[in-house]
């Protein structure tokens, strides 16, 4: 294990699933000082306190070590280990992703999707770590702690460690008060007595982060609202395409002028992306926009809305509810009640896109979410939502909007659900059934009311049917995708039917292969109209993003999909084409492909969402023939509270290639 490697661990704090929150330029520091100690165990260079020598230019096969190695072998001068110190920590976020990236492949890390990472199971359980050859390396922080509390003599490698972090200041973050005083004096002992961790001391100590004030960053560009409206892509209402557009031309951070309102910042473009990702947890936080919201439903602190270690509590208690295994354990409802709404359509029937297709996925996921059919009363949960979304996150609507009459009545019908569901998720009525996320919420609120309090629970229960909402609208815009290309009906019909041909296939079936031109069609599905194209945030700290200054209370709008629609991620990005995501080509690696969001608030449930949406598709391709009605539509998008075919797409059953079975 290297030291960039070993230094992330002993970083790692498990609690809020990111690292020690220590400057970023003194992380930087660190690492560069991991990379130079592996080189001279690996006999590479040699060291003093004012020079750093070649010894073997002879590459050492590791991609972390040697583009350091190579730039100093190309040097014609002899530095300083400080001047290298400072030179390497520029390559400081590759060398991160490389040291995360092989923690996740040794089993120690596993990842979130969120941007989170958290210990394996194993090493948690048993305090080592897997190693080639089998279980060896103990738990780095045992050792370190041990040295420093219990005066156990150190190794060698535990003092380059003790250095390293000791001068990126991770001790002092990592420590109470109480603890670092009882470990100083170690500390400081041990730091003295590495060459190159003294060196990153004369780094940190004779560099400072460099402080942007505004007149030394560069003017954010300002799109008027008049050249706005000019853009085909605002009159077929496709958001992404059209932030794609404005990105290419005015760079990835730009402001829409519109009248007596103060202007909006927005973010976009694959380098964005890849910020919001990796450090924007650092700067940005949800809470801000989405407090108003979550008071419509007398909850406070809801997963949307957190931030830092609680957000990441609640996502990882509620992970396996979301999960791709619970849709799979589960498969053959998700048949059942796909079987029982199809059931109902007949040859020549047309129905409305979104209408449809929100309430087949309704009918699912509210079975297999919370147990209760909620067909009756979803509408009013649906219109009710979007409605709020208007008022207090899109603010596109007065506040009195919420509090019309109608909404009143509809507001009852979340009341209405609480009952249903707290009705029969007693542990009689539930013994033996699979458990489902009103289970695991219902049995959070148990466990630890304060996470999961009472409060919350309207919310959370509703927004498992919302769910509904949005799934739905994939779905609509899929099986257009799906009815308007019959060459790819025709294959995933084909796939659908060799997967059911022996009986009704178990989840573990889904196979890549088994499932292929089906699972890379909806990937281009969700590349081509994702259905929440923007994620809106708050700035907490300031930061300087491409060298534009966000100040502190700015609201930020990430436009996290335009780059679905920007040519140098996806070439012809207009075109439909499933072999994006096939090697090499393999477009949507990387921040550039963010139909789930970016961030640590990326979709919890996105696995899910995916096999539910092939599921269903395979299941229209396997029994009927869809059209799009009229037959010379052209795709536009109702694009808000979210994106949706706008209520002119309908779709007509035209065959029925077989029968379905009865439940």
């Amino acid at each position: 294990m290297r030291f960039p490697e070993e230094l992330l661990l002993l970083l790692h704090v498990e609690e809020s699933g990111y690292f020690v929150p220590i400057p970023p330029w003194r992380m930087s520091f660190a690492l560069a000082g991991g990379v130079l100690m592996e080189l001279s165990l690996e006999n590479r260079i040699d060291s003093d306190l004012d020079s750093i020598m070649l010894t073997d230019s002879t590459p050492t096969g590791d991609e972390m070590l040697d583009p350091a190695l190579d730039e100093i072998a190309r040097s014609k001068q002899v530095h300083s280990p400080q001047y290298w110190v400072e030179r390497i920590a520029q390559r400081s976020e590759e060398i991160i992703d490389t040291a995360v990236d092989r923690l996740v492949d040794k089993g120690i890390f596993e990842s979130d999707d969120g941007g989170f990472w958290s210990l394996s199971h194993k090493v948690s359980r048993t305090g080592r770590y897997p190693l080639v050859g089998g279980w060896a390396g103990e738990e780095i922080k045992s050792r370190i702690f041990r040295v420093l509390f219990d005066d156990e003599i150190p190794e060698p490698r535990d003092v380059a460690i003790i250095g390293l972090v000791n001068y990126c200041d991770g001790f002092r973050a990592m420590l109470d008060p109480e603890e670092y005083e009882l470990a100083e004096k170690n500390i400081e002992l041990y730091s003295g007595m590495d060459l190159i961790a003294r060196a990153i001391a004369l780094a940190v100590r004779g560099s400072r982060p460099l402080v942007r004030r505004s007149r030394l960053t560069k003017r954010i560009p300002a799109v008027s609202l008049r050249r706005l409206l000019r853009s085909p892509h605002v009159r077929d209402g496709n958001l992404p395409a059209l932030f794609g557009a404005l990105a290419t031309t005015h760079g990835p951070v730009f402001e829409l002028r519109v009248p007596f309102s103060d202007p909006l910042i927005f973010l976009a473009g694959p380098q964005i992306n890849h910020w919001a990702n990796r450090h924007g947890r650092m700067y940005l936080r949800a809470r801000d926009y989405f407090a108003d919201f979550e008071k419509v439903y007398g909850a406070s602190g809801v997963l949307p809305s957190l931030d830092g270690p609680e957000h990441f509590r609640l996502r990882k208690a509620m992970a396996p509810a979301y999960s791709h295994r619970r849709l799979g354990d589960q498969v053959d409802q998700l048949y059942d009640h796909a079987r029982r709404y199809m059931a109902a359509w007949r040859v020549g029937d047309t129905f409305q896109a979104a209408h449809l297709c929100r309430r087949m996925i309704n009918r699912q996921i509210s079975s297999l979410s919370v147990s209760v059919d909620s067909q009756d009363i979803f509408d009013d949960l649906m219109s009710y939502k979007e409605r709020a979304l208007s008022v207090h996150v899109l603010r596109i609507l007065p506040k009195f909007a919420l509090r019309t009459p109608g909404m009143k009545r509809r507001a009852k019908a979340i009341d209405t659900l609480l009952d249903r569901v707290q009705s029969v998720h007693t542990p009689a009525q539930r013994a033996g059934c699979p458990r489902n996320l009103a289970d695991d919420l219902l049995g959070l609120n148990t466990s630890d009311p304060q996470l999961m309090p009472e409060s919350n629970l309207r919310f959370a229960l509703s927004a498992a049917l919302i769910a509904s909402v949005y799934l739905g609208d994939a779905f609509s815009l899929a099986l257009y995708a799906m009815a308007s290309r019959p060459e790819f009906h025709a294959e995933i019909r084909s796939e659908a039917d060799a997967l059911f041909e022996s009986g009704d296939p178990a989840g573990e079936d889904f196979t890549p292969s088994a499932m292929d031109v089906t699972r890379r069609f909806v990937a281009e599905c969700l590349r081509m109209y994702p259905i929440v194209p923007v994620s809106v945030r708050n700035v907490m700290n300031s930061c300087v993003v491409e060298g534009y200054q966000l100040p502190v209370g700015s609201r930020v709008h990430i436009a996290q999909t335009a780059p679905h629609y920007m040519e140098t991620v996806f070439p012809d990005p207009f075109s439909f084409d499933i072999d994006r995501y096939r090697a090499p080509r393999n477009e949507h690696r990387g921040a550039g492909y963010a139909p789930y969001g970016v961030g640590t608030h990326r979709c919890l449930g996105f696995r899910w969402m995916e096999l539910q949406l092939i599921v269903n598709l395979m299941m229209v391709a396997h029994y009927f023939t869809v059209e799009i009605h009229p037959p010379d539509y052209q795709l536009k998008f109702a694009p808000f509270p979210s994106m949706k075919p706008n209520g002119k797409l309908k779709f007509r059953i035209a065959e029925q290639v077989r029968e379905i079975p009865r439940a």
